[in-house]
């Protein structure tokens, strides 16, 4: 750690770890779409989801009768305008979470990295759950990299513990 003169004090300022940096700029990145997509289902609250979805379709020239976007096709006209407002609420909140978390690690603040292991270890149990119950490769790559993340910043942790 570098020693910096701040009028006449002594502080501490923490080097840049290329790790923390791109972490923090995935949760930035993450928090930034997640806080997109809770304004697209504000914005779908008062609309015809049907409409929507299938001008959407249109214009990305999709095969309607694909049986996965017709699955999708159906789980999105079954949203009620009370689903919208339930994701779009938690969608908000957790994307405070990221950004918080991404800021923080970005002004390679400290605490940042503690509650950056506390929040996203404590979803791992959740990833884990949903992997046994219907595992993709695309769950799987989440719970990895977020595993992954826990395992560097708790690394990092008590690496630093030690130089102290």
């Amino acid at each position: 750690m570098a020693r910096i003169s701040r009028g006449g004090k002594a502080a501490l300022k923490r080097p840049a770890r290329t790790g923390i940096l791109l972490i923090g700029l995935f949760k930035l990145l993450k928090g930034l779409l997640l806080v997109a997509a809770g304004v697209g289902a504000l914005k779908l609250l008062h609309k015809d989801v049907a409409a929507v979805v299938d001008h959407w379709v249109q214009i990305l020239r999709v095969d309607p009768d694909n049986r996965f976007i017709h699955r999708l096709l159906a789980k999105v006209f079954a949203v009620s305008p009370r689903q919208l407002r339930e994701l779009s609420i938690g969608t908000f909140f957790y994307a405070s979470l990221l950004l918080t978390e991404g800021v923080g690690l970005l002004l390679r603040k400290h605490w940042a990295e503690y509650f950056t292991v506390i929040t996203t270890g404590a979803l791992i149990p959740l990833e884990v759950y949903e992997l046994v119950h219907k595992f993709t490769f695309v769950r799987l790559g989440v719970a990895l990299v977020n595993v992954a993340i826990v395992w560097y910043l708790i690394r990092g942790l008590r690496a630093g513990k030690k130089g102290r």
